[in-house]
């Protein structure tokens, strides 16, 4: 194969990072095996026809192939060496994501399956290869793209129509190499606790044997603050709290997020260290009060974005490690501090950036297309258990990123509540509890938009593309109740059909709204959509802008809105910014009309200042 330079080749899970890897990005060999017969025509043991650029989906550009119809199933084949210097250590194959229905093989020996197109999963190579050895690997990704496979955004058809997207086949994020000790540290999960100034962490093990010891030191820019240290092997999990001293505590936000290093050791009995990573952590707290969600004890206001994370080149891959903190300081620059990370489960990549410049996110699934008819049939389709285990992944994986303030599991469910329990009312409750069983610590909204199923459920939301700031004031203004049953595209649902639970005083906020269809560039006889009519001019564009944002801005029982959306997304053209992330409107303009103070902010810096007043006066 011809020498490349290596894409993505940044480390892919920068919260639990050890020195010594392999990025196995780049040229592959590639077969599309279109009728899944590849086993039985010896695909598994011969060199593939083509190449092609990993960690780029074959309907990408950026992969090489750029073939963007139906791919039924897809092949891999690359030899790599084992870097010799590994040593005794097992060595773990990883994938960051394969869309989705995975098996690998090396040296022709079956080392793993994972079935789900997000999340990461890894391979053991212990018996099968070692380091210093030459090894071959081969993966073969099945895709049908039909229910009941979560697939988010993903066009079932031929192309992209309506708002839905090109597919993604196969690999599409980074594969990797990895050395481990035999007693190793697996994924720690880090809760915050700012009310006893302290972090906890549960460190995992591979296995555990006797005079083992865990050694934990939390620093920031000034040194060492903390060390920890406790003998392993009590319990099944070794659970440490890091105390740290009231001079060096400093908390994670908006505006100063502030990130403590983590160096984790295992130690064995002679002093050795055996295994050691690195790792950060945010101290922050999310809670709720009445109507309104705090960080930190804080009000604030979350003005979120509707992030799909396309790109014209990388489909659901980011072209660059650089492209995805772009996407942030963009979401920024116009106003924004948050996203609905939408109908995709985002690289970890980009939640690191998320840690690191302040940017509140809500974490979601791709689940996009669950539906059951009036009489409780399924129409569209029906989820399996595969959305939960898939889910728990997702958690898993995320649990420790401070900029993660709610989870969404499920969006736009479209389901009336009929006479009968349907296989999506079970779902939506299973991935709701294993939501709270996984994270007692963030909000829960059960599904986003039309059919809440859960009573208690943490937090309720509502989506609306009413254009009209008159009627959407009316659903959403100071003086309005929630409006569950919100108009899509303009058009209002039948109003006696019931779709969700009813309101139970729970934070509440619209979830979607706006989607304003404006780019001049794209001619009238150009197939392209956004919501509602398109504005006159790009006057009356800020102006329904401004109208629509105030209205929410001046709701007190509002805590937040989710704009409609960052980019434009194919033949979607109603994004802040293009496809291509060039600037559409003044964005200072767009900025300055979400600036002002919002009435829950208002509201609790006028019930401070009268606490304030009345502890002056008992004094």
């Amino acid at each position: 194969m011809a020498t490349m330079a290596i894409p993505r080749a940044e480390y892919p899970r920068p919260q639990f990072v050890r020195p010594d890897w392999l990025c196995l990005n780049g040229e592959w060999q590639f077969e599309i095996d279109q009728a899944d017969s590849g086993i039985h025509r010896g695909l598994l043991t011969r060199e593939l026809k083509d190449s092609i650029v990993v960690p780029f989906c074959p309907e990408s550009r950026l992969s090489g192939i750029n073939n963007q119809d139906y791919l039924s199933a897809v092949w891999y084949r690359r030899t790599v060496t084992i870097p010799h210097d590994w040593g005794e250590r097992r060595v773990l194959l990883h994938f960051q994501a394969v869309d989705y229905d995975t098996t690998v093989w090396v040296n022709s020996v079956e080392v793993g399956r994972h079935r789900g197109g997000f999340t990461p999963f890894s391979c053991d190579l212990h018996g099968v290869a070692r380091p210093g050895q030459e090894i071959t690997i081969v993966v073969r990704a099945r895709d049908d793209h039909n229910p009941p496979q979560p697939r988010g955004k993903q066009s079932q058809r031929y192309g992209a129509y309506g708002a839905v997207y090109l597919r993604t086949t196969g690999i599409w994020q980074t594969v990797w190499l990895e050395p481990v000790p035999e007693y190793a540290l697996k994924r720690l999960r880090i809760t915050p606790d700012v009310t006893n100034g302290l972090l906890r962490i549960a460190q995992p093990l591979t296995a555990t044997t006797p005079g083992l010891r865990l050694s934990i030191t939390l620093s920031d820019e000034a040194g060492v603050v903390t060390t920890v240290e406790r003998a392993v092997g009590g319990d099944f999990v070794t659970q440490l709290d890091v105390p740290i001293p009231a001079d060096r505590r400093r908390l994670w936000s908006i505006e100063d997020p502030h990130l403590y290093g983590l160096d984790i050791r295992l130690v064995d009995a002679t002093g050795v260290v055996v295994d050691q990573i690195s790792s950060y952590a945010g101290l922050r707290s999310v809670t709720i009060d009445g109507k309104a969600i705090k960080l930190n004890g804080k009000v604030v206001f979350q003005r979120l974005v509707l992030d799909q994370g396309y790109y014209p080149d990388g489909i659901m891959t980011a072209p660059s490690d650089e492209a995805l903190r772009r996407d942030i300081a963009l979401a920024q620059a116009a106003g924004f501090n948050g996203a609905r990370l939408h109908q995709k489960v985002f690289e970890e990549r980009f939640l690191y950036h998320a840690d690191r410049m302040g940017y509140l996110v809500w974490g979601e699934f791709g689940d996009w297309g669950c539906r059951v008819s009036s009489r409780g049939e399924s129409d569209h389709q029906q989820p399996s258990a595969t959305y939960i285990t898939q889910w728990l992944e997702v958690l898993e994986r995320d649990y420790s990123h401070p900029a993660i303030v709610g989870w969404c599991p499920l969006n736009e469910t479209w389901q009336t509540i009929g006479d009968r329990i349907s296989a999506l009312d079970d779902v939506t409750w299973g991935m709701y509890l294993a939501t709270k069983a996984m994270d007692l610590t963030r909000p829960v909204l059960d599904a986003s938009g039309y059919a809440h199923r859960v009573p208690w459920a943490d937090v309720y939301d509502s989506h609306d593309y009413d254009q009209n700031p008159e009627t959407f004031a009316q659903r959403h203004g100071d003086s309005a109740e929630p409006y569950v049953n919100a108009p899509v595209a303009g058009q209002h649902r039948d109003s006696k059909r019931s779709w969700s639970v009813p309101y139970r005083g729970q934070p509440y906020f619209v979830s979607e709204f706006g989607g304003i269809w404006w780019n001049p560039k794209v001619r009238e006889e150009e197939y392209s959509w956004g919501y509602g009519e398109r504005p006159t001019s790009i006057e009356a564009f800020y102006e329904r802008f401004e109208r629509l944002c105030g209205v929410l801005l001046a709701n007190p029982e509002m805590f937040g809105y989710c704009y409609t959306q960052l980019t434009d997304v194919y033949q979607e053209q109603n994004g802040i910014y293009t496809f291509g992330r060039d600037e559409k409107f003044d964005m200072e303009r767009i900025r300055r009309a979400q600036q002002r103070p919002a009435a829950i902010e208002q509201r609790e810096e006028r019930t401070v200042e009268s606490q304030r007043g009345s502890l002056e006066k008992s004094n």
